[in-house]
């Protein structure tokens, strides 16, 4: 039999849809890259509303393609409206964020007991007891030439706005064994670049009990003595957490980079970016999470940091890492948002100047606090607030680029273009591209920076 993927959402999605791909093939089943297959499976998100509704399209798409296959429903939507979901008739079986691991059990099962009289089957089991990082076996998903290695699972920090702890429960961190024999098995592949994932890496290492991270630090030859957490600072400090992780990472020999995804600025402490700074093979590109540049704006949704506090990470970053490129996510519109606080927001944005900001209109979340709170802004203003940052943020963008001219940089190739142009990443990810016919596919290459297209830069090999 076939089986078709459809992937929504973010890194941790796709790393989780490679992991069940392999479950398939390792039982025989043939993953059609086409979309003529007899199982669909689309591993949905939930993350705003418009994500829900491409979910929604990719479910009836699927059945339009072929009537006859079994359509699976999986991931963070499915488990959040398992009951929204099965109303939609082209579903025959919804199923949970834990239910991904014996995903294909669980398919086999239902095909052996399908009655075309039944209504959609449902297998979503309560995420908010669960308090083990379920492994999925040795996978990866692989990017181009970097490949995602998930680290982490599940969120403790429920902002007002967002649903996705209830969508994967509690804070779930992965056997650091696990994670460096994952990469050492990619690095034979040939892969030089990895991307460390998960709902909120930030808190990677802060569940672990005290007999486990005794067990980890006495392995990696830290002191065994267990570090108390610090309720005002518990992302930074206790146990072992992602600094030592990381350190760690970067002793494998075969890897060149080492790519941080979505962190919080409360992460970023001097203890925590003295010792990051250390490692050479750490990006110098990190996505810091802001939401909101005005302190009554970030107390609603709850985001436990102030802007203040924020620039003093910004600095901190800046101060110990060259040529450094924050990106960051700002949602525009938050229920009473008041023009004066939009202001403080763009100004604090044009203080910071990002690199780029990806912008997002605020809509009400169902199940969220946020959903239920007075003050909602019209859609005409979000639009306009929003094309306000977007403007802003190309403009920095170009000026960042334009500031890279002359400058030699190591790219790391990964694909050529129709116009004949190999492209590839800084270890800040900004996209390079350089005219050759040569195949410099995964070779990190010196290149000399000698134009800006766009949001490009364009160079030429350096011969050594």
């Amino acid at each position: 039999m076939k089986v078709h993927f459809i992937s929504l959402g973010c890194k941790t999605n796709q790393y989780e849809t490679n992991a069940m791909e392999q479950s398939f093939i390792n039982k025989g089943y043939e993953i059609a890259k086409d979309e003529k297959a007899d199982i669909y499976i689309v591993n949905t998100c939930s993350v705003t509303n418009i994500a829900e509704r491409k979910s929604r399209q990719m479910l009836r798409r699927a059945k339009a393609l072929n009537p006859d296959a079994i359509v699976v429903a999986s991931g963070c939507y499915a488990q959040v409206a398992k009951d929204d979901i099965s109303k939609i008739k082209e579903v025959d079986l919804i199923l949970g964020i834990n239910e991904k691991n014996n995903i294909v059990e669980l398919i086999e099962k239902y095909i052996k007991e399908k009655n075309n009289e039944q209504k959609t089957k449902q297998i979503v089991s309560d995420v908010m007891h669960q308090n083990e990082y379920e492994e999925f076996g040795k996978t990866t998903f692989t990017e181009e030439n970097r490949a995602v290695i998930k680290i982490q699972d599940g969120c403790d920090r429920f902002c007002t706005y967002c649903i996705i702890p209830y969508a994967r429960g509690k804070v779930r961190s992965r056997n650091p064994e696990n994670i460096i024999e994952e990469i050492k098995q990619i690095s034979k592949n040939g892969i030089q670049e990895v991307v460390l994932t998960g709902i909120h890496i930030a808190s990677y290492g802060k569940d672990f009990t005290k007999e486990k991270t005794n067990l980890y630090r006495k392995k990696f030859g830290y002191d065994e003595n267990y570090i108390e957490f610090n309720p005002k600072d518990d992302l930074a400090t206790g146990g072992f957490r992602l600094i030592e992780l990381l350190e760690q990472l970067n002793k494998i020999n075969e890897i060149k980079r080492i790519r941080l995804g979505s962190i919080e600025p409360k992460l970023i402490t001097q203890e925590f970016i003295k010792r990051l700074s250390k490692l050479e093979k750490i990006c110098n590109h990190f996505h810091l999470s802001l939401q909101s540049g005005c302190n009554e704006t970030l107390n609603r949704m709850n985001r436990r940091y102030t802007v203040e506090e924020f620039e003093n990470s910004v600095n901190l970053i800046r101060n110990n890492f060259n040529d450094v490129a924050l990106t960051t996510d700002i949602i525009v519109g938050f229920p009473n948002e008041t023009d004066e606080e939009f202001e403080s927001t763009y100004k604090f944005l044009q203080k910071i100047k990002f690199y780029k900001m990806h912008i997002f209109k605020y809509s009400p979340k169902k199940g969220t606090v946020a959903e239920k709170m007075d003050g909602q802004v019209d859609g005409s203003i979000k639009e306009l607030r929003s094309q306000k940052l977007i403007k802003l943020s190309n403009e920095n963008q170009i000026e960042f680029n334009k500031n890279e001219l002359g400058k030699s940089l190591k790219v790391l190739f990964e694909e050529i273009d129709k116009d004949g142009y190999f492209k590839g990443h800084t270890s800040n990810y900004i996209t390079v591209k350089v005219k050759t016919k040569e195949n410099l596919e995964n070779k990190i290459l010196d290149v000399k920076i000698t134009d800006v297209d766009g949001l490009e830069l364009i160079g030429k090999l350096e011969i050594n």
